[in-house]
């Protein structure tokens, strides 16, 4: 059937959009939906197999991938020449997703320089310099619009303190890109994730599978979100339709930062839920089989 994306399909006809992360997790379903619109696609990430699985899954329903490149985003001048060979060989790139990163779980007091590092410069500086570099050499003259794919730092991310200091910097970079390149015509967002059913919960340690089992009960709607429902946040949000909106986050989390109730209010049962996941290929996490 294809992807069933509730947008129009010549949404991005013409249009070249990077994909940075586009191997795995919400950036291949992310860039699936891209493709179903119209668009020709740029990948990028730390693994050649897993971007090549994300191209020819593209290619069997009928997408177009112009190239996958493996480069460490962490590194400047390796993001200076990404971004150049990829103008030089597929021409100009309209617009930016930005879904690549990492993080492991660690207790402040347990945390080393150079994990603390790693985790800033995975998920912060990576994103700056290929934010900065696609500026540059393309957008600065041309316009476009890039989405970052963030998390919910605010109320601290007790666990995970690297995490939460490089996405609140995240976010604050995206209100800064957005002003200082607004008179360029480029538009700058970021997308806050809740918990998504995705095969990267799988990853987190086996003792913490049960509270991400349970965590929905925490969130207003009940349930995990799908990487569908993020990907359709993005997918507005580089479209004409979001022509201006610009410098701001945007949660899709199922209300989990408002809590499920309070000593006055203790929710009941969800009624007539909705859930939407138009991803034909999606790889839910085998933790939440049978939940």
């Amino acid at each position: 059937m294809g992807y069933q994306s509730g947008f129009r399909k010549d949404t991005f006809d013409g249009q070249t959009i990077f994909v940075a992360g586009g191997g795995g997790g919400l950036g291949r379903c992310i860039a699936h939906e891209l493709a179903s619109l119209g668009a020709s696609l740029v990948l990028t990430g730390r693994t050649r197999d897993k971007l090549e699985r994300t191209r020819n899954e593209i290619q069997e329903d009928g997408g177009e991938v112009l190239g996958c490149y493996t480069a460490e985003l962490r590194d400047e001048s390796a993001v200076v020449e990404l971004v150049d060979t990829a103008l030089s060989s597929h021409g100009p790139i309209h617009h930016l997703v930005n879904a690549a990163g990492g993080q492991f779980p660690a207790k402040l007091e347990d945390l080393s320089l150079n994990g603390w590092n790693a985790v800033l410069n995975n998920n912060l500086t990576s994103y700056f310099l290929l934010s900065r570099e696609i500026y540059r050499q393309q957008m600065q003259e041309h316009g476009g619009s890039i989405v970052h794919i963030g998390a919910d730092w605010q109320g601290g991310m007790a666990g995970m303190g690297h995490n939460g200091a490089a996405r609140a910097g995240l976010s604050n970079l995206t209100a800064t890109a957005a002003t200082e390149w607004a008179r360029s015509g480029v538009r700058v967002n970021c997308v806050i994730p809740g918990f998504i059913a995705t095969a990267g919960l799988d990853r987190y340690p086996e003792d913490a599978w049960e509270s991400l089992r349970n965590v929905d009960r925490r969130v207003p709607l009940g349930r995990h979100g799908t990487a569908a429902e993020v990907s359709a946040m993005v997918v507005f949000l580089l479209s004409p339709m979001a022509a201006y909106i610009t410098g701001a986050d945007f949660r899709v989390d199922g209300g989990i930062h408002n809590g499920a109730g309070s000593f006055l209010f203790q929710p009941g049962p969800v009624r007539n839920p909705q859930t939407y996941n138009g991803f034909h290929r999606d790889q839910p996490p085998k933790l939440l089989e049978n939940h």
